[in-house]
């Protein structure tokens, strides 16, 4: 994205380090089977942990664990947790949506050489939170803030990582002993990969396509849309070029990695 020095605060970043962070957002992907035996030095995993420890939370209460999985037979668990529900989610959808959801790779539990399962635990500081006080969901957004931290740090140290959650609840805490007081929130394949791809699976496959942003925005009150207003045609400037990146493959070819 290019940005006008006019509009730039004196607290902005550099524009190299500006663009490596739009980088990182707009090359980030969900992997599913592109996942390499490669180890991740522990010097790694421990910059994007620290990374989603350091995600904001709802009254500072910081809920979440990161509990790490690196056993084969742990790992068998958490995959049998997947199946089930897999095979349940499939019987969900009709058609031809059915025919094509049997066909997606959904996850890469047993490929990828870490998992990591972010949880809340939601009594953590006790019943009253600063914030939480009337949206009590608030703590659960907290522990989905870390992932995307961790997410978007393993994505610059070129690692791949896929959100799994087709699980019933029970079952993913029976196979990790994750106590009932305490909510799992993602369980995420980690590790280094063979390519990013270009654009969403899900979007490639034809899935649904990427809407609009400008659909996507109000102004003052829900569902009042303002085409005039000069934000939209910024809005529609960048959404633009962040497809045609994705379209021209940018962050498609391999990594070389062996």
């Amino acid at each position: 994205m290019k940005t006008d020095p006019s509009s730039q605060d004196v607290h902005a970043f550099t524009d190299e380090a500006r663009a490596a962070i739009y980088e990182v957002i707009f090359s980030r992907r969900d992997v599913r089977g592109q996942f390499l035996p490669k180890a991740v030095p522990e010097e790694v995993l421990s910059r994007i942990i620290t990374a989603a420890h350091y995600a904001p939370s709802v009254g500072f209460m910081q809920p979440w664990n990161f509990l790490v999985v690196r056993s084969a037979e742990v790992k068998r668990k958490v995959h049998a947790a997947f199946a089930a529900a897999h095979a349940e989610a499939a019987e969900m959808f009709e058609g031809d949506k059915r025919d094509t959801y049997k066909t997606l790779k959904l996850e890469g539990i047993q490929e990828a050489p870490v998992g990591i399962c972010i949880t809340c635990d939601r009594e953590r500081t006790g019943p009253v939170v600063v914030g939480r006080t009337h949206m009590k969901t608030m703590d659960l957004y907290s522990s989905v803030c870390a992932v995307q931290n961790l997410w978007l740090a393993a994505r610059a140290e070129g690692l791949g990582v896929g959100w799994v959650s087709i699980f019933h609840q029970a079952a993913l805490q029976e196979a990790l002993a994750i106590p009932k007081g305490i909510t799992p929130i993602a369980y995420l394949c980690v590790g280094y990969v063979s390519h990013f791809y270009a654009k969403p699976e899900l979007e490639a496959a034809g899935w649904l396509p990427r809407l609009p942003i400008e659909d996507l925005v109000y102004f003052d009150q829900w569902g009042r849309r303002d085409e005039q207003q000069p934000l939209i045609a910024h809005l529609m400037r960048d959404q633009a070029a962040a497809q045609a990146a994705a379209n021209t493959g940018a962050h498609q070819p391999a990594t070389g990695m062996d």
